[in-house]
């Protein structure tokens, strides 16, 4: 008979504090024994030679030792607080989420479309947003006093070459997808996870759905148009289609517009979109495309002519991505995919023609490891290619083509660290090569974050962050190099039961910005990487869905102090897209009795700095700020049946995008100039949106 020994030691947590009531028990053996007040624990087995000890305890990672017997006498042992992926701390620095199953989430998917004044668009509401600046005369995403071109967007992880529709100058572009096929959203207005690139302000991430719940049809009726969207499911198998076809035909001859403009053939558009799943036991696969065929004709107020110019616009844009996501063994998972896009441009402006194509790719592979709950690695390979062409042709027989096609190639690895519930850390690096530019950049970035209390933590953030030039500079030049930020934010976060509040600070240092010597990037333009500037501020964001019955609301402001020196500037100055104050309200209000969700939405944005050719400073003088109230109503007919109304700007505030001048004084010596406004100070739509569903429950109020 094998002689008694004693195990025995000591448990206590990383602080010495003794652990009372952890199990200790021999693996494979009924042997063991539980810690005392003092942490404490002691009992005897009959087992020998090697064995393997555990210690475990609700709420700390689990210890084990395996060893001989004769050692497992008077341990010391420490349990490290286990890492609770519910309450623990979270990487936030520059970055809002949107999707049911996030933690951090600022937004809802349902937020993005029912915001008054988004009009269904993602930017809109996500304009809304500390960071943003309401340019709206263009409405792309100008993110922390960068430009449109500096937020590059993603769908499933793959690059979208270009994710807005084309349009004319001064009127305002939507983007090109439907925010129902996407599960979440996540934007981030900086400091940016190793993992994407190309993008010196912000990137934002679409992720469409994994499964959908349920077969159904959603009919859409517009005063500017029709949609119709199907969703099937075979098994583990799904496919979403959806097409809208919109024209303002109706709307111009029932509210004409005269502002600056006069529309011979008002914006007309069709569009549609598929995603296609399948889910295996180890892996999902998705397919998703969308195309949009767009057209326009309008005659325009210009400074430099006498008449209005004439300008007509052919748009054709297909984009489609495939991505694979497999589930190894042993917390092994790859993700595989592709994007490809083509998107062709017939412009006419007055006499001349251009026609401009733009034929992109982005293949991808990542693979992360789960090494602990407390250690993951990603790290991965991709590649871009992009071949752009521009023809001009004049009247007079003069022909010009430019142009360029480069190949980009890029690897990151990124590790997330949580060192305990309270302390986490991002740590990456981005390596790309470019063989237009001939160029390399290395892009150190790191994320820390501290959890202050339950409710509240602060989160720090560094990182460079590289771009190619624009095409409109790329394809007149072959010598210029990647342009650069440096971005470093403090954050704080707090979040209690339906209360949201977040506070940032940063700190943008441009470098290498492209510089030309002409008004506008042409043939006979010198550039070169010599611009700078900098972007500085703080953003607000407060939130509350509780404290009021069947109210949900939210406000956000943004401080932006930003000067550059870049493109044509003479000095370092405020660019016109950079307002220095923006300020959102949003408030949703569910009305029982009229079975109604009323949205009311005020943005302000002050005013933006143009420049005055009549006088010596450059960029010295402001507009008058920017003021809109829009306010949506969503009637549910029956539980699938709903009458939506919208109107933008309803007070008719007389807001002013700017000023042109005359290239030349007139006799006086004066430079002429006209008010550029918004081509309509309001704009409404009625719809009627019916569901057909297995359910009977379901209706697109998630849509509107």
């Amino acid at each position: 008979m094998n002689a008694q020994q004693i195990i025995s030691g000591t448990v206590t947590d990383t602080k010495k504090v003794p652990i009372k009531g952890a199990n200790v028990y021999l693996e494979g053996t009924y042997d063991g024994g539980t810690t005392n007040d003092k942490g404490e624990f002691s009992f005897e087995t009959q087992e020998t030679g090697n064995q393997n000890l555990i210690v475990s305890m609700i709420s700390y990672d689990s210890y084990m030792q395996f060893g001989a017997i004769s050692f497992l006498v008077d341990m010391n042992v420490i349990l490290k607080e286990a890492i609770n992926q519910l309450t623990g701390v979270t990487l936030t620095a520059g970055t809002f989420e949107a999707g049911d199953n996030s933690k951090v989430s600022v937004l809802k998917p349902l937020d993005i479309v029912t915001t008054a004044g988004a009009a269904g668009d993602f930017v809109g509401a996500l304009q809304t947003l500390p960071g943003t600046s309401n340019v709206s005369e263009d409405g792309r995403l100008f993110v922390r006093g960068g430009q449109a071109g500096e937020t590059q967007v993603f769908i499933d992880g793959l690059r979208v070459f270009q994710p807005f529709n084309a349009t004319a100058n001064n009127v305002p572009t939507r983007g090109r997808f439907s925010p129902f096929l996407f599960k979440g959203i996540t934007f981030s207005t900086g400091g940016y996870s190793a993992e994407y690139g190309q993008a010196l302000s912000s990137v934002l991430l679409l992720n469409t759905v994994d499964e959908p719940d349920q077969e159904k049809t959603d009919i859409s009726v517009l005063s500017v148009g029709a949609g119709l969207g199907r969703t099937e499911i075979w098994g583990k198998k799904s496919l979403s289609v959806n097409a809208q076809y919109i024209n303002l035909a109706p709307y111009q001859w029932l509210i004409p517009n005269e502002q600056g403009a006069r529309w011979n053939k008002p914006y007309e558009s069709f569009s549609g979109e598929a995603v296609f799943r399948s889910k295996t036991d180890k892996g999902m696969f998705k397919f998703y495309t969308g195309f949009n065929q767009a057209n326009l004709d309008l005659d325009q107020e210009d400074a430099n002519f006498a008449n209005f110019v004439n300008f007509k616009l052919k748009n054709s844009n297909l984009y489609a991505n495939t991505s694979y996501k497999h589930f190894f063994d042993r917390e092994w998972t790859m993700t595989a995919g592709a994007s490809i896009s083509s998107d062709r441009n017939d412009i006419k402006f007055e006499t001349n023609d251009i026609d401009a194509n733009e034929t992109a790719g982005h293949l991808k592979v990542k693979v992360k490891k789960t090494f602990s709950n407390r250690f993951q690695l990603n790290f991965g390979l991709e590649h871009f290619i992009t071949d752009y062409q521009e023809n001009f042709m004049a009247p007079d027989g003069f022909d010009f083509d430019t142009g360029f096609n480069d190949n980009l190639s890029a690897g990151f690895a990124e590790a997330d660290v949580f060192f305990n519930n309270n302390f986490a850390m991002k740590l990456g690096i981005r390596g790309e090569y470019s063989s237009f530019l001939d160029d390399s950049n290395i892009a150190p970035r790191i994320s820390l974050a501290y959890k202050s209390s339950d409710k509240g933590q602060f989160s720090l953030a560094y990182g460079d962050f590289y771009q190619n030039p624009l095409s409109e500079s790329l394809k007149f030049d072959q010598n210029l190099n990647f342009e650069k930020t440096a971005h470093y934010i403090l954050n704080y976060q707090y979040l209690s039961d339906g209360k949201t509040f977040r506070a940032e600070t940063y700190y943008k240092d441009y470098n290498s910005l492209v510089k030309f010597d002409t008004e506008i990037p042409q043939f006979n333009a010198t550039f070169n990487n010599l611009g700078s500037g900098y972007a500085t501020g703080i953003d607000i964001f407060w939130r509350d869905n509780k404290s009021i019955k069947n109210v949900d609301y939210w406000a956000s402001y943004s401080y932006l102090d930003t000067k550059r020196d870049f493109r044509n500037f003479s000095e370092r100055a405020t660019p016109n897209f950079a307002p220095a104050h923006s300020l959102s309200l949003v408030t949703k209000y569910w009305v029982e009795d009229w079975r109604s969700q009323i949205g009311v939405s005020y943005n302000h944005g002050s005013g933006r700095p143009y420049d005055n050719p009549n006088t010596p400073e450059f960029l010295a003088e402001k507009t008058t700020a920017f003021n809109s109230i829009n306010m949506n109503w969503a009637y549910l007919i029956s539980q699938q049946k709903i009458l939506f109304f919208s109107v933008s700007n309803i007070t008719g505030f007389k807001n002013v995008n700017g000023y042109q001048y005359a290239n030349t004084p007139n006799v006086d010596g004066v430079f002429d100039r006209r008010t550029i406004r918004p081509t309509a100070d309001a704009f409404f739509v009625v719809g009627f949106f019916w569901t057909i569903s297995d359910d009977k429950k379901s209706n697109q109020l998630d849509n509107l």
